[in-house]
């Protein structure tokens, strides 16, 4: 499975949405400027995210997008979902070899696990640390 620009940047919408989340609607203008994206495209995207609800629109002079729900209920797998589709490396095919379709499986699980247990909230309040000594590294 490859996450094509559709699934990134709208996740880079939702986590800019989440970095103001109470602070008011905000412009797709905005965070097409902050992201250096298309503000064409982003308009596109917008769409499929409004009518799964996880976002509404303001109009007027000073309106936007804001999210509907607090970030720490939405989930990285729910964007992609949203704007990708199911999530799944490849089409389990039921006559498969058991080995390569129990593999398809647990790398399928494996993303979910990862996607699903990563919050917007998470992604917004992201830092990185060069701090090496969190990680074990075996040769």
């Amino acid at each position: 499975m490859k996450i094509s620009t559709k699934g990134r940047y709208g996740l880079t919408i939702m986590i800019a949405l989440a970095k103001k989340h109470g602070d008011g609607p905000i412009s797709l203008r905005s965070i097409a400027k902050d992201y250096h994206l298309s503000e064409h495209y982003l308009e596109q995207l917008i769409a499929p995210l409004r009518n799964a609800m996880y976002v509404k629109s303001v109009r007027g002079a000073y309106g936007g997008y804001m999210l509907t729900t607090d970030p720490k209920e939405v989930t990285a797998g729910d964007i992609i979902r949203v704007l990708e589709g199911p999530i799944s490396p490849v089409e389990v095919v039921e006559d498969e070899e058991p080995a390569k379709r129990d593999l398809w499986i647990k790398i399928r699980d494996a993303v979910k696990e990862v996607l699903d247990s990563t919050t917007l909230d998470d992604l917004a309040n992201y830092e990185e640390t060069d701090d090496l000594e969190d990680y074990m590294f075996y040769i």
